[in-house]
């Protein structure tokens, strides 16, 4: 996957999470507004994004001058949290933490209750994660030549996870599959946190998944890295090589989030959340934290992040077409 431009249903809930920033001595974001503002995850509890998320949730308080909670709502491969986004008054109150998912979505399902690119106001592609290729350590691989040869020897033998059909993480390994000529068995759940306990209980071998949810399970050694999915090594485990370097050069994905805004709302209200966003992830303290997971902050305007929705829709809908991946 490119590096971030600019100039970078169902109705079970599956996870729920709150965190409350504390207030800042500022005016309230919505002038006249007590309510806080609701950041909707459409995505599990324990994922990458929402590790972003979380870590940015005191400062995204202080930024906008009034509570900031939490919401994982996920399922649908983001379908049903963006929804509620979607549907939300255009105020700037109820926003949005989305991933590569949300422009995959439109190519891998036959109907969609919203339109991703027009039934959103983008606000900010505000940074990168890296992606990365894990095992249980019980499997006899500790690098992609090892893997690789593995999975040759046992074609279709081996189960791979992802964190749901026709998403980024579940596309990431068909491409490794694809690129290295082997198979195994996808295994779709509801969630990274599901799919990444089962790995570590040894129900599936491998899987990529956004580094800041494995680190600890790396660093324990409940989890072996096989190999960073993107283009370069990652600042926060400079020991875990690409799988580039190791043998596929043509391999690189990594994954990206983004804030959105229910449809409709007004330019000055646009403008005040992109300042808040970008305020609070530019903050020494969350890019501290986030140079630890990781991550890349480079937020975008909301201009460029309509335009980068644009270009990434278009370029996954040309993947999901050579993977095969249609879901009702």
């Amino acid at each position: 996957m490119h590096t971030i431009l600019p100039p970078m249903t169902r109705r079970a809930l599956l996870g729920f999470g709150t965190c409350t920033a504390a207030l800042a001595a500022c005016p309230a974001f919505a002038q006249g507004s007590d309510k806080p503002v609701r950041f909707i995850l459409p995505i599990s509890a324990g994922s990458g994004v929402d590790a972003i998320a979380r870590a940015a949730s005191v400062a995204l308080g202080k930024a906008f001058g009034q509570p900031v909670v939490i919401e994982n709502l996920p399922g649908a491969g983001g379908i049903t949290g963006t929804s509620v986004v979607v549907k939300a008054a255009p105020d700037g109150l109820t926003l949005g933490m989305v991933s590569n998912n949300h422009v995959i979505n439109p190519a891998v399902y036959k109907k969609m209750p919203f339109d991703a690119l027009g039934d959103v106001t983008p606000i900010s592609v505000v940074g990168a994660t890296p992606l990365v290729l894990v095992v249980n350590p019980k499997l006899p691989a500790k690098n992609v030549k090892e893997l690789v040869a593995l999975l040759r020897a046992r074609p279709e033998s081996y189960n791979y996870a992802s964190s749901g059909n026709g998403t980024i993480i579940h596309l990431a390994g068909e491409m490794f599959m694809e690129e290295a000529g082997v198979k195994a068995r996808h295994i779709p759940y509801k969630g990274t946190g599901p799919m990444v306990t089962d790995m570590i209980a040894g129900q599936v071998e491998m899987g990529v998944v956004a580094l800041p949810a494995v680190q600890p399970h790396l660093k324990s050694g409940a989890l072996r890295a096989i190999g960073l999915c993107g283009p370069a090594r990652s600042p926060a485990a400079p020991d875990i090589p690409t799988i580039a370097e190791q043998g596929l050069p043509n391999y690189a994905v990594e994954g990206w989030f983004a804030v959105i805004g229910p449809p409709k709302m007004q330019a000055a209200d646009v403008q005040r959340v992109h300042d808040a966003v970008a305020a609070a992830f530019t903050s020494a303290e969350v890019r501290e934290a986030m140079d630890k997971q990781g991550n890349i902050i480079k937020p975008t305007s909301p201009e460029q992040a309509a335009s980068y929705f644009r270009s990434e829709a278009a370029r996954y809908a040309a993947l999901v077409k050579k993977a095969n991946v249609v879901l009702e």
